[in-house]
């Protein structure tokens, strides 16, 4: 049985937020912060759920490399 992701609950509340709020991301970031947290707690690829912010953040290290 595969192992529940450990930042689904946090994926959740985003969910519920942005739906309640018109999804307007503005008005969710305390809890869009709250999953960046429980994502950082975990080694990359543990969850399918951080996997987007993991490609965010190698993307922003790759703008930082390129030269301008």
């Amino acid at each position: 049985m595969p192992q529940k992701d450990p930042c689904q609950k946090q994926a959740c509340e985003i969910q519920k937020c942005l739906q309640a709020n018109n999804y307007m991301e503005s008005k969710c970031q305390a809890v869009i912060e709250e999953l960046r947290k429980c994502c950082a707690r975990y080694p990359k690829g543990r969850s399918l759920i951080c996997s987007g912010f993991e490609k965010e953040e190698e993307e922003k290290q790759t703008l930082k490399l390129t030269p301008q």
